[in-house]
């Protein structure tokens, strides 16, 4: 059955592949032979915006900047980017990473097949593709196909298009399309057999899939904003609707919206064997209350499932005249629970899975079974079984790392998942549901050998006496001097799981030499619901004392030195780096902030910011909550006179999700305020948003500039001098 899935901070995932090329680590040169590129900044003029916070006036002088659509803010950006593109093209060995990335990236990428009744359907990438192609066959021996092509839909290569539901007859096919990485989007509807659009069009949709019923299907969206405001203005009243296909979306039934409360997501489901509607209605990004009704109850009410935003829970399916539920209601790391719709009181709830020592993070069912997925000290176990709980078996995966959950309709016998580590290259695997049995699908062909490295899961104290894990990769030959160039990568937050993945780009640091982390911070969801919330709201600065503990664990262990470590966190991880930096400025040689929340007291203001509360609160809250923000808000406690990391800031002009204005206010305040020769600089992406469906050319560059920055301030002058190019 579809779900509705709300992306609403992500990840940034760098790069997908690796190589065996033996290059040598160029040590840090003597300061002689190596000087700071020098950096003029452009003035950003400052403008008092007085906002008085429970009898506290805080001014915000750069408060003009979130007027992405402003002709001086789209200037500074011109000035901003010159200068950092100025620096980035000094740097003597930038076009060398860029031509190892690309040899690197150049490999074909092909995800999991896809069944929709007598069709698969899978993406596959050639290797420099700026966006992955769908291809469709008929059959398991039929010929591949190109299905769509978003290549050719922009000259840019900045669309995107992803598959969403199916009919019911598997005749039409949903899916989502996207301009220049906007979480805004249109739902357009393909003939499967022609392979030809029809001529339905859904606007103005965000966060939604489409679950199909009878003759058309569910979906959810907003109002469309006032136009010039589409990626800044708030989104309000997230509201479901019904499209009949072959009419109009103005002619689109509304099936459910709050009008008493603004701020909330809604969603619905439809079980697979059609019989009910499941409502999701989400308090943010935190809990879920859910509501059902008959399907074929067209005007009645939903009716209670899970209520009171307590729990985060979710329909698996509808079996044997019940509902199968994930939730950990009265169980921190989840259980299944089995519910009647007659009788929904949770005093006559059956426990089918019950909880265990371990994460349930996800379930799902195909072929007739269910699969219930484990996260095992952030690494992944899954078990297959019946639907009421017993034959419990675990399928064998190929090692230590991250599966995703394999799912499909009841009657598909075969079932596919992607298996894949720091030093396991993405790999599908083909599961029979009738013996139990795992084979190979596909598996990348890369110039890579895993021997050479090691990866392993070591664990630090933190600041409060809390045990917490951190992964580290490098040669097997690395010399622990304190030496080794290092990158600390974390998120923390949203109970957002950080596993194991393999990364193209990360070979670059590797293979000259260096050490890559991936810490578990507490505000993630790798240990449960318990470890999530003694990261949120008033309990944040734990997140930022375990990123804190990481660095100096790394430094304590002679892995590097704080001249040679780089620190990096995207979206809720960017927060974390300038917070971080703004506490610890003597930490890291080096900061990556990402797309971050950078002000803590108006980030609810803007497009779907008001969905982040239940995680970190708001300045409105109350005068406490409003002080504890402002306490560590990293926009907010930049302090004048402070010699801050060689900084390189990143966001993108189309980010609805965390505006740029964030990244603006804070590059230019910490302009302001640096003392010293590290560079201040902010790269600011052009037609791209959050992340999701960027170019593989932008990647590129981007990943690219990235090491170079890193590399040339930790004092390397050369990488790469060996090979040709």
């Amino acid at each position: 059955m579809n779900k509705l899935m709300l992306g609403i901070i992500g990840l940034s995932v760098i790069g997908t592949s690796c190589s065996n090329s033996e290059v040598a680590n160029k040590k840090m040169e003597e300061p002689s032979k190596w000087e700071q590129i020098k950096v003029t900044y452009p003035k950003t003029a400052k403008k008092d915006s007085i906002t008085n916070y429970f009898g506290t006036d805080i001014n915000d002088p750069f408060a003009w900047l979130e007027d992405d659509n402003s002709e001086e803010t789209k200037q500074w950006v011109i000035e901003e980017n010159k200068v950092t593109e100025g620096y980035l093209s000094q740097i003597p060995f930038r076009e060398k990473i860029k031509d190892r990335y690309t040899k690197l990236i150049n490999y074909e990428k092909v995800s999991a097949p896809r069944k929709v009744g007598d069709y698969y359907f899978m993406n596959k990438n050639d290797g420099l593709q700026d966006q992955s192609v769908i291809y469709f066959r008929k059959g398991e021996s039929g010929e591949w196909n190109v299905f769509m092509d978003p290549n050719k839909m922009s000259e840019e290569g900045t669309v995107t298009v992803g598959l969403l539901g199916a009919s019911k007859d598997n005749k039409l096919i949903a899916y989502r399309y996207s301009e220049a990485g906007s979480d805004w989007g249109e739902i357009r509807v393909r003939d499967i057999e022609k392979n030809e659009d029809i001529k339905d069009v859904i606007k103005w949709v965000k966060f939604s899939g489409s679950s199909w019923l009878n003759d058309g299907f569910f979906y959810s969206g907003f109002e469309a904003p006032t136009e010039g405001d589409e990626l800044s203005a708030e989104n309000k009243y997230h509201t479901v609707y019904y499209h009949k296909i072959g009419t109009e979306q103005s002619e689109d039934r509304l099936v459910y919206r709050d009008t008493k409360d603004p701020n909330l997501y809604h969603g619905v489901s439809v079980t697979e064997d059609e019989k009910y509607l499941v409502l999701y209605v989400y308090q943010g990004t935190d809990n879920v209350d859910i509501h059902f009704k008959p399907a074929s109850d067209v005007s009645g009410e939903f009716k209670p499932l899970i209520t009171g935003f307590t729990s985060k829970s979710d329909v698996i399916e509808h079996v044997n005249g019940k509902f199968l539920v994930r939730t950990d209601m009265d169980a921190p790391l989840n259980q299944v629970v089995a519910i009647d719709p007659a009788n929904t009181d949770k005093s006559n709830w059956e426990v089918v899975i019950p909880e265990s020592e371990n994460y349930l993070s996800s379930v799902a069912t195909g072929g007739g079974k269910m699969f219930a997925q484990y996260m095992i000290n952030a690494t992944t176990k899954i078990f297959v079984m019946e639907y009421d709980g017993s034959g419990k078996k675990e399928i064998k995966l190929p090692g230590t790392g991250s599966a995703s959950n394999m799912g499909g309709k009841k009657d598909e016998m075969k079932l596919f998942y992607s298996f894949t580590s720091f030093l396991y290259p993405p790999t599908i695997f083909e599961y029979d549901v009738a013996t139990g049995e795992s084979a190979e699908y596909y598996k990348p062909a890369i110039d890579f050998d895993p021997s050479q490295y090691v990866e392993k899961q070591e664990w630090f104290t933190s600041k409060d006496g809390t045990k917490v894990p951190v992964f580290i990769v490098h040669k097997k030959d690395l010399k622990k001097d304190g030496n080794n160039p290092t990158l600390l990568y974390a998120y923390g937050g949203f109970n957002i799981s950080l596993t194991p993945s393999f990364s193209t780009s990360r070979i670059i640091l590797l293979e000259n030499g260096g050490v890559y982390v991936m810490a578990n911070l507490r505000g993630g969801g790798e240990f449960g619901e318990e470890w999530h919330q003694a990261g949120m709201k008033m309990k944040k600065q734990n997140v930022f004392d375990d990123f804190i503990g990481a660095a100096e664990y790394l430094i304590q262990e002679n892995y590097t030195s704080s001249e040679k470590l780089a620190i990096e966190g995207r979206s809720n991880g960017g927060l974390l780096i300038g917070a971080v930096m703004d506490q610890r400025p003597d930490l890291a040689r080096v900061a990556y902030p990402g797309v971050g929340v950078m002000d803590m007291l108006k980030y609810h203001q803007f497009t779907i910011g008001w969905g982040w509360t239940p995680e970190y609160g708001a300045s409105s809250d109350s005068k406490e909550m409003f002080e504890y923000l402002y306490g560590y808000s990293p926009l907010h406690n930049i302090m004048d006179g402070v010699s801050y990391p060689c900084t390189m800031v990143s966001t993108a002009d189309h980010d609805d999700r965390v505006v740029p204005a964030h990244s603006f206010k804070f590059a230019a305040r910490l302009q302001e305020a640096h003392k010293g020769e590290n560079p201040v600089l902010i790269r600011i992406e052009t037609n791209a948003g959050h992340g999701a469906g960027k170019p593989m050319s932008k990647i590129i560059e981007e990943q690219a500039d990235h090491w170079a920055f890193m590399f040339y301030n930790m004092g390397y002058t050369d990488l790469y001098a060996d090979t040709e190019k």
